[in-house]
């Protein structure tokens, strides 16, 4: 009898894991991708820097909407461009992730071997992390916590927001910036959360890529660049002449440039007018992030500045809202629909209260150093390309659209602008 269930507990695992294994990551790419062009086109309005990670905050709100019932999810499935039904896009989002984790195994096996013929030894660190951090005492389904603990590796962690929430949010902010090596700090600002407070889904990304050929230090000079699409002002500016992936597009042309491994790449669109940042930005798609997945390789001379961004937290719910979900946000008073996450009763009931994001990102001649976590608190509610011949010049010297691209499934983990490279 106990062979048999072993057997049978054995079985069962294994088809866990077959199953995940089989998930394709292609549902979560295409939806962190357009949701990133969404939230970039809504935050973009500004001549400011922009740091956004796609990936952070569609897998933050994932897990949220794994417990969304009735209008609440409906909204939210075609907000986040998920399907509106069944573990699909749970299962593709596992998918992702493991890819992540396996390119970054990859390029340990590639630095060793560099360093045994002299050359960088330095691996991709990529280091995922998800948690949920939970009113003890509150009655959270049981499914619930099962599905983002198999799906996304997020186990429940007990606070008492009621009787300490500048605690709770003092010991979730510890928790984040371990996570991402102390680069990004004080995510949920104070006041974040309060005593009504039940639930914070946390996502954590850290990310350190070293070019797969590093620019010389030696060839990086004060340049021109056109701050904010005006007078030009000289700023530290890498140069090198190398194979990197290239097309000339209308209006814009797109640089790749590989990280160890081929399998995540630094991308750059470039707008033909030296103040054509905002009319790039509103043809963005998901179609031309895909196809900056494959370009074709180029002899390319590239100038491309440096440039470091700690943007302040962002408060997404305004954003999100606008986008269409109103309801997770309670909006009717009365329509926040989280069942699944708890039983919901008419005088007691979850609705998001806001989406806390938060970014990091470094670009120098060794690679890109970059972070985020996003937040989101759930508090009770009580109402109701072209060939070219000759080694092709790319000057960045002016504001540029960038993104940190998984190569193999297209998904941006990171997107933004830079208008001010200083």
């Amino acid at each position: 009898m106990n062979a048999s269930l072993k057997l049978k507990s054995i079985f069962v695992l294994f088809a866990s894991m077959a199953s995940l294994q089989a998930a394709e990551f292609d549902l979560a790419a295409r939806a962190t991708n357009e949701l990133g062009v969404d939230l970039h086109r809504q935050l973009a309005k500004d001549d400011e820097n922009l740091c956004l990670s796609p990936y952070s905050i569609q897998t933050a709100l994932a897990m949220t909407f794994a417990g969304a019932d009735g209008e609440t999810k409906t909204e939210m499935a075609r907000v986040l461009h998920f399907p509106n039904d069944g573990d699909a896009i749970h299962a593709s989002f596992a998918a992702l992730q493991r890819s992540l984790e396996e390119m970054a195994k990859k390029t340990e096996k590639i630095a060793e071997q560099s360093k045994k013929n002299g050359g960088p030894s330095e691996p991709i660190t990529i280091a995922i992390a998800n948690q949920l951090f939970a009113q003890s005492g509150y009655d959270f389904r049981d499914a619930f916590r099962e599905l983002v603990k198999k799906f996304y590796r997020a186990p429940f962690e007990s606070l008492d927001f009621r009787k300490n929430s500048e605690g709770a949010r003092q010991h979730i902010n510890k928790w984040v910036a371990d996570q991402t090596r102390d680069r990004i700090r004080d995510l949920i600002p104070a006041n974040g959360v309060n005593r009504d407070t039940r639930l914070v889904l946390a996502n954590a990304i850290y990310l350190k890529a070293p070019w797969q050929s590093r620019f010389s230090e030696r060839s990086t000079e004060l340049k021109a660049f056109h701050v904010r699409g005006d007078m030009p002002v000289d700023v530290p500016t890498m140069t090198s002449r190398k194979r990197f992936g290239y097309s000339k597009e209308n209006g814009f042309t797109a640089v790749t440039l590989p990280y160890a491994g081929d399998e995540l790449q630094f991308l750059v669109l470039i707008p033909d007018e030296v103040n054509g940042l905002h009319l790039l930005e509103s043809k963005l798609t998901n179609e031309i992030l895909e196809k900056c997945a494959k370009l074709e390789a180029r002899d390319v001379d590239l100038e491309l500045p440096k440039f470091k961004l700690e943007p302040p937290t962002i408060a997404l719910a305004d954003q999100l809202k606008a986008l269409g979900m109103k309801s997770a946000f309670d909006d009717p008073p009365g329509s926040a629909n989280f069942d699944k996450i708890a039983p919901r009763k008419p005088n007691d009931y979850l609705a998001i209260s806001e989406v806390f994001h938060k970014t990091f990102i470094a670009v120098d001649e060794k690679g890109t150093e970059a972070a985020a976590a996003t937040a989101v608190a759930m508090m009770t509610m009580s109402a109701i390309q072209k060939p070219a011949p000759q080694p092709i010049e790319v000057k960045v010297d002016r504001p540029f659209l960038y993104a940190i691209q998984h190569v193999p499934s297209g998904a941006c983990l990171f997107i933004g602008h830079v208008t001010d490279p200083r």
